[in-house]
């Protein structure tokens, strides 16, 4: 299996002002994510508003993204929903389009058991050749996949990894304790990174890393080498800014400052958009926040 990379920026996908996919400016922010210190890029996952996009959208954007960075970073594409079958249909797609790896995401909505979990996981896993990463949020869902199902799940050939979003670290300490060489266990949050890693955890799929990817990485780096005190100060200096990210609802605050550094990814697409009474409340809180950080992505 093809490295996937400890940094994974769940990319935001740029519309134009008239609402459609910006397929060139997508080419234009992959490659400059990457250029930032990106090591891989989630594609039509919750950051890129994949639920407010098609199918023919989502697989033309992989298609392009893909092209367009080639191997210089792996392109993890989100092709899961509470659709089985329509699921394995867009991930047999996905895999034709050359992408590297698949995002597959807890069910929303219609909440099956975790018998039901396995089930649809290994069917969609057993359907395509190409590695997944299954993904639990529980705050977008409103299902917790537990340690026992992912431990299951994680014996499945090609299902590599996990992003962890439960901000539950027992249970992440528990994938992470008994999980099998090989399987891989990403922080789903950008503040709960340190702890993560600290335990044992493979890395992040970030949020902030479409803005600050090199910060992120410098942590990183800090504690791989063995030097937690020094990562844990670069924790403590990034954390104000990870946290400004969810002010309001992902990905309204990284959008927004993505503009406001000025790399344009253009509005975003209903229901993603706030009323502009709620922007200025927002701005007002994040900007100071902003303002005390370089950003790491440029044109």
């Amino acid at each position: 299996m093809a490295e996937l990379g400890r940094l994974l920026t769940a990319m935001v996908t740029p519309f134009t002002e008239e609402g459609d996919v910006d397929y060139a400016r997508a080419r234009e922010l992959a490659k400059a994510l990457l250029k930032s210190g990106s090591d891989g890029l989630v594609i039509g996952g919750t950051t890129g508003e994949a639920p407010a996009m098609s199918d023919d959208e989502l697989l033309q954007l992989f298609s392009e993204v893909k092209e367009a960075i080639g191997e210089d970073g792996a392109v993890i594409a989100g092709t899961t929903n509470n659709n089985t079958r329509g699921s394995i249909a867009l991930s047999r797609e996905a895999e034709k389009a050359g992408v590297d790896a698949l995002l597959l995401t807890v069910p929303a909505y219609n909440k099956p058991t975790m018998g039901g979990l396995y089930q649809h996981f290994t069917a969609i896993a057993d359907a395509v050749s190409i590695p997944g990463i299954l993904y639990n949020v529980p705050s977008r869902t409103a299902l917790n996949m537990d340690a026992a199902t992912t431990l299951r799940l994680a014996e499945v050939p090609n299902i590599v990894g996990v992003k962890e979003a439960s901000s539950d670290p027992d249970q992440i300490a528990y994938v992470i304790k008994d999980s099998p060489d090989g399987f891989n266990v990403w922080s789903g949050n950008d503040n709960e990174i340190l702890a993560t890693m600290a335990t044992g955890g493979y890395g992040i799929v970030s949020v902030a890393g479409n803005i600050i990817s090199g910060q992120i990485q410098k942590m990183m780096g800090l504690l791989l080498e063995g030097d937690g005190e020094a990562a844990a100060a670069e924790h403590l200096r990034l954390l104000p800014i990870f946290n400004a990210l969810f002010y309001i609802t992902n990905p309204i605050p990284v959008r927004y400052a993505m503009n406001r550094s000025g790399f344009n990814v253009g509005p975003a697409r209903l229901p993603m958009v706030p009323e502009a009474s709620e922007l200025e409340a927002f701005s007002k809180r994040f900007d100071p926040i902003m303002d005390q950080y370089s950003i790491d992505l440029t044109e």
